[in-house]
């Protein structure tokens, strides 16, 4: 009777997954043709209350957000690539994080948590597909369950929902191939495609009166000449131009490039690190329900090496943390040498990479020799060997860097000097607390706050 009834769980879970994959992949089509069509829409020259410029799900979720809260303003995107979500926000792991990890009482754990809560509300309510396949952080030896014990006390001060400790045989129901002394369980930790979602905020925006310029690189900010009513005059290197009266910027891997070009001091840098993913086979996919993560170590900035499920059936294996060497640059072959050189002269990555630096050759070593990631991948599930798995994708994750080489967790908004309008009229911002796509709608909250209060919008004059 109980291999009748584990059967016929194993054929519904497929029968969920298969559906989810059917609707998640008819969703993305529909939204990949709308794209199509906005890239022949736009371009061109147009005069605006406010420009966003950024097309990734920081810069959406927030031009959204403003445009929803002030209808009559007249905004605008502007997007480098073809399409939004090109970069962050379409090579990441897809998952919907808890908060479970954050220092209590942080803005960072705030807007996790409430920004979870926004998300599958609006998931559901624009029936985008997701799946709340949970999460378990697995402890496998005595000095790892004590560092999980304090994870688990962070997460009830964060408020994270359902958040429970489990031992070995719980783990076994929920995860049959996994092992571990306890775990910490989430059952509303969640995957979802963060690029597909931010193209949704990109056809809100749209519907509610807001332009999309594709294919639109900044290179350059002028002021407009004296007596405009639009003080700032935005370039793209193809010679298009758009005037506006307040700009802000989320330029995600180029964010402190863009600060620059309105005289904002070189710090915090953003130095590119990639993260490698594996691919498991499709013979042992069914051996992956959820997100199985493991317990980090305090001593290093990076999280380790986990097990996600895709929203497209795929299971990611990763990632690692190697310095990318151009800011774009998803494997080994994308070299940039003004931008490589950028980076290892800047003094918070030479002061961070002495700290680390064991740690650093470790993962160069792994992104080398994909079988030395096998060791790490066994201590959760041991059926896995170096015939399982494959190079899959990578994304590009833009560090901020302080000139001490700490990471910079928190929001970081910055303006040029002096009195002209590129200094009173343009706001970077240069970081955002991540995890970004999981928060994105708790953070577009309060830089439209910000927005409304530098720029005195929706204020009566």
């Amino acid at each position: 009777m109980s291999q009748l009834l584990q059967k016929t769980s194993g054929v519904l879970q497929l029968n969920y997954k298969f559906a989810a994959g059917l609707a998640y992949t008819a969703t993305k089509q529909t939204l990949d043709g709308q794209h199509r069509s906005m890239a022949t829409a736009t371009g061109g020259k147009g005069e605006y209350d406010l420009v966003v410029v950024g097309g990734g799900i920081v810069g959406a979720a927030s031009a959204r957000e403003i445009l929803l809260r002030h209808p009559k303003l007249k905004l605008a995107i502007l997007e480098k690539e073809s399409k939004m979500a090109m970069h962050q926000s379409g090579h990441n792991s897809g998952v919907i994080h808890a908060g479970i990890y954050y220092k209590p009482g942080t803005l960072k754990a705030r807007l996790c948590v409430e920004g979870l809560n926004l998300a599958y509300k609006y998931l559901d309510e624009h029936q985008i597909p997701y799946k709340k396949c949970g999460k378990l952080i697995v402890a496998t030896d005595e000095k790892e369950v004590k560092l999980l014990e304090d994870l688990h006390e962070r997460g009830i001060k964060n408020q994270v929902r359902d958040l429970r400790m489990i031992d070995g045989d719980k783990i076994k129901e929920i995860e049959p191939y996994c092992k571990g002394l306890k775990a910490l369980h989430s059952p509303h930790t969640g995957i979802v495609d963060w690029g597909l979602v931010t193209q949704h905020y990109g056809e809100d925006f749209k519907r509610a009166g807001g332009d999309i310029y594709l294919n639109f690189n900044v290179t350059k900010f002028t002021e407009t000449k004296e007596g405009s009513d639009y003080p700032v005059t935005i370039h793209s290197g193809k010679g298009q131009q758009v005037r506006t009266k307040n700009v802000l910027t989320c330029g995600g891997l180029q964010s402190d490039l863009l600060a620059e070009l309105t005289g904002c001091p070189r710090a915090p840098r953003i130095v590119p690190f990639r993260g490698e993913y594996l691919l498991l086979s499709k013979e042992k996919q069914h051996m992956v329900r959820g997100n199985i993560y493991p317990v980090p170590d305090p001593r290093f900035p990076f999280l380790g090496v986990h097990f996600t499920p895709r929203m497209d059936g795929k299971i990611w294996l990763g990632p690692n943390a190697v310095l990318a060497m151009k800011r774009e640059g998803y494997t080994w072959g994308d070299i940039n040498l003004i931008e490589l050189f950028d980076a290892l002269r800047y003094p918070g990555f030479l002061k961070m990479a002495s700290k680390y630096i064991g740690f650093g050759f470790s993962e160069m070593a792994k992104s080398a020799f994909i079988n030395l990631q096998v060791k790490s991948l066994q201590k959760y599930i041991p059926d896995i060997t170096e015939y399982d798995i494959e190079r899959g994708p990578a994304g590009v994750r833009a560090q901020a860097l302080d000139m001490s080489g700490n990471l910079v967790d928190d929001f970081v908004f910055d303006r040029g000097e002096g009195s002209g309008p590129l200094a009173k009229r343009v706001l970077h911002c240069r970081n955002a607390p991540s995890p970004g796509a999981t928060s994105s709608l708790a953070i577009a909250k309060m830089i439209a706050d910000k927005i409304e209060t530098e720029f005195a919008i929706g204020k009566a004059k």
